[in-house]
């Protein structure tokens, strides 16, 4: 009757720590079963939901083995502060999962009727082995993710050493920079040698930044931090030119050329990854309110917190957010009873989604909002006779919170930035979440939930000469704001005194952001009437969503990467009214600009992608072109790499092209059937390179964001139709807040993700800090105390 069963590949994922289409786990009161057939985890017969034998009834496997598992007592020891800082993969492996639990296991036989326990027997206990020895889908995803986090790049794989030079060990003790001394956070530049101290690190040391100091007047990019160089030729080495860390393949010999021999070096200093992770993992919001008191824990449907993975923190505030949302709620709960039990996909864990139906399920049903368990006393603990007379403060209980893992394994599945164990910026992880979900609802005929945050701009060009108009409309979904930052003076409350200055700004209301961001600005146009050169642009609001995201720019760019400026930004007391900001559309009075091939198009550029660059020092007119020469699509690191490889060029300083950008590369009939291959049609597959100027990848992408298009045929000239704009241009347009999300910590991707959601009158505001969730009503972590430095905000329109 077993025959047919065989123990699980070295590859094959075995879900045994929980249920692939919800968060019952290995530690619940019924286990996990195992199916012995696909190795895919369900929740058992007799649980809520039952989905084990929702897939036997699907796929017709009926062996399983149910795997539960328990807590050991063991005694509790503290790491030796003097021990060396453990490597990253240790960070998890201590204690190994056997040490700390007790498993259990039971093989069982699914019927419709449900299951029934079966006798054990050589080749049962062989697979029962097998099960359990093997690495979890979770272990493998992490594992993966940590692996694949640090590669080479151009400049360490291409680096050129102009000299040969000894440097003293005297020369390496400390920053190099005049009146700096620091002797700790020290990065040695692999081009020439020079030592500086890098930025100061969240957690983690202080720094003056001589380093990056070195790199912005030289434009030598990349550099080893001392103290991180192992025997084995591993180092921390960071590349400004990439802005991130990178792989040196010959490290030894860049360092022999300065007479540093890597086999004789030691450890002493913990590395980036390192300091983040344990930054994060150890970092905690203050939990108490005005009177010293702890917070209150909430528990019951929506309000489920979820564990933190090591560094997942900014997806997890994410999640809150936009699950407060009663689109994203009715949306995913429905399709937990509607999708997940008809998923047809051959794993639910690779099923969007069936992951989004799970992830609704865990946060809104109330099932996992419970208080944790408390610990049993460790083994050995004995009491001292005066114990009994020390009074113990009352233990507050937090909830235990669902663990994402498999939800971050499918969503950053082959992202460059989502896949890996690094801190992310929440912002950037809500725009790549949207896309999938969109992409799902196209490919399941259900309904996108992410259109309540499309919106329309208007845009307005006036010509500077003849004084005509042009306008058009601009898709929308977040409202990106820039942020005017000014320091306080010494006796406005600048802190001066100390080591280190703490830069104090002074506070800019909301409202006045918006008028910044809807105010004309002068921009470079050739008019096709007058051959006048100057315009002026207007942007304002052509619709509205129902629910507005706005992203203050808090992380502009210093010294080649983000660093946070703590600027506080005043909310209006009441809802915030953006009647004023609805464009008017084309006057009367107004004389429309021809339109035309003879028209040159105009020529816009990505205010951030232009601020980071320019903030590295480049002219405005190497940023235009290095921007023009990739696509014009706001990445900037792509223009940087542009940068690099083209400083020498003769004309890399002469004026643009008054057009601006090259002519749109022609549409090849072979990018059009890669497309037709994916299961677009032709004319979709043609519009949409023509849309992205060829770029296949793109293209894909254009396609799902409009789903509705049907496209080009050969030959013929999109018509100029009429398009319907997505949001609503009625008034009044007031909003008020739903949610935000908060940042700890000094760039987007280090220091800590925290959620804010306004729940109604009865419970009013609930921090979420990862498992931890509070009544947020007072005291440093209250609502009203961080929503002016949030780095996300979520407005529900007032109906």
């Amino acid at each position: 009757m077993t025959d047919h069963l065989r123990p699980p590949t070295a590859t094959q994922l075995v879900h045994r720590e929980e249920c692939t289409q919800c968060f019952d786990d290995q530690d619940g009161a019924l286990g996990v079963d195992v199916c012995l057939s696909c190795y895919n985890g369900g929740c058992p017969h007799g649980s809520t939901n039952q989905h084990a034998l929702q897939h036997f009834n699907s796929t017709g496997h009926s062996y399983a083995l149910n795997v539960k598992r328990t807590k050991k007592v063991i005694p509790k020891s503290k790491r030796d502060s003097n021990e060396p800082p453990v490597k990253k993969l240790a960070i998890r492996e201590e204690p190994a999962e056997h040490e700390k639990y007790e498993f259990a296991t039971v093989p069982v036989k699914y019927s419709s009727d449900g299951s029934t326990v079966l006798p054990r027997d050589d080749k049962l206990d062989g697979l029962a082995a097998a099960v359990l020895s093997s690495m979890s889908s979770a272990q493998k995803s992490e594992v993966k993710a940590w692996e694949e986090e640090i590669v080479a790049c151009t400049h360490t794989t291409n680096l050129v050493q102009p000299n040969s030079i000894k440097l003293e060990p005297s020369g390496l003790a400390a920053c190099a920079h005049p009146g700096c001394g620091l002797t700790s956070n020290l990065w040695l530049c692999l081009v020439c040698g020079a030592l500086g101290c890098g930025r100061q690190q969240y957690g983690g040391g202080g720094g003056n930044g001589h380093g990056v100091e070195h790199t912005t007047t030289t434009g030598h990019s990349v550099a080893v931090k001392m103290g991180t160089i192992e025997p084995e030729g591993t180092a921390d080495v960071y590349c400004y030119a990439c802005d991130d860390a990178k792989l040196d393949p010959q490290l030894a010999k860049h360092l022999a050329n300065f007479g540093i021999e890597v086999a004789t070096q030691t450890k002493t200093e913990k590395s980036m990854t390192e300091l983040q992770v344990e930054q994060n993992l150890n970092f905690d919001f203050a939990m108490t309110g005005e009177d010293g008191k702890e917070l209150e824990p909430m528990f019951g449907p929506g309000l489920t917190g979820m564990r933190n993975l090591g560094n997942s923190c900014y997806m997890a505030s994410s999640l809150q957010s936009i699950f407060s949302l009663p689109t994203f709620q009715t949306r995913y709960t429905t399709a937990f009873y509607i999708h997940t039990p008809n998923c047809r996909q051959s794993s639910p864990a690779t099923c969007f989604e069936c992951q989004m139906a799970k992830m609704a399920d865990g946060l809104l049903s109330g099932r996992y909002s419970v208080p944790r368990e408390p610990e049993e006393p460790s083994a050995g603990f004995s009491p001292s006779p005066d114990a009994a007379e020390i009074p113990k403060p009352a233990q507050i209980a937090f909830q235990e919170g669902i663990k994402p893992s498999m939800f971050k394994a499918l969503v950053g599945k082959d992202h460059v930035d989502f896949s890996t164990m690094k801190q992310q910026d929440a912002g950037e992880f809500l725009l790549h979440l949207f896309e999938l979900v969109r992409r799902s609802a196209l490919k399941e005929g259900e309904v996108d939930p992410t259109k309540i945050f499309s919106f329309a701009f208007e845009e307005r060009l006036q010509c500077g000469g003849c004084k005509r108009v042009r306008y058009k409309a601009a898709d929308g979904e977040f409202l990106p704001l820039a942020i005017v930052a000014t320091e306080k003076k010494a006796d406005d409350g600048m802190v001066v005194e100390g080591e280190e200055k703490k830069v104090e700004y002074l506070p800019v209301e909301l409202l006045s952001c918006l008028d910044q961001f809807t105010s004309p600005a002068d921009v470079e146009y050739k008019c096709p009437a007058c051959d006048s050169t100057a315009a002026i642009k207007t942007t304002r609001f052509a619709t509205f969503p129902e629910v507005l995201i706005v992203t203050p720019n808090r992380f502009p760019t210093v010294n080649w990467v983000p660093r946070k400026i703590e600027v506080p930004v005043i909310l209006p007391d009441g809802a915030l009214q953006l009647d004023k900001f609805l464009g008017r559309g084309i006057q009367p009075d107004e004389e429309a600009l021809p339109e035309g091939e003879d028209a040159p198009a105009e020529v816009t550029f990505d205010a951030d992608a232009m601020a980071q660059l320019a903030g590295m020092g480049f002219p405005e007119i190497r940023c235009k072109r290095a921007l023009l020469a990739t696509g014009n699509n706001g990445n900037a690191e792509a223009a940087m790499e542009w940068l690099f490889g083209h400083m020498e060029d003769p004309d890399i300083d002469d004026p643009l092209p008054a057009t601006g950008a090259p002519a749109a590369p022609a549409v090849s009939d072979d990018q059009i059937e890669n497309l037709v291959a994916m299961g677009f049609t032709p004319a979709q597959g043609r519009k949409a390179l023509r849309e992205t100027g060829g770029d296949v990848a793109r293209a894909i992408d254009w396609v799902f964001e409009h789903p509705d298009d049907a496209g080009e045929e050969a030959g013929a000239v999109a018509p100029a139709a009429a398009k319907t704009l997505p949001g609503s241009s009625t008034l009044p347009a007031g909003y008020r807040l739903k949610a935000f999300i908060s940042h700890k910590g000094p760039s987007p991707h280090s220091g800590h993700y925290v959620a804010h959601v306004w729940t109604g009158e009865e419970k009013g505001w609930v921090l979420f800090n990862d498992e931890k969730v509070v009544r947020a009503e007072s005291g440093a972590q209250s609502a009203e105390a961080l929503k002016q430095m949030a780095h996300v905000y979520v407005f529900e329109k007032i109906e």
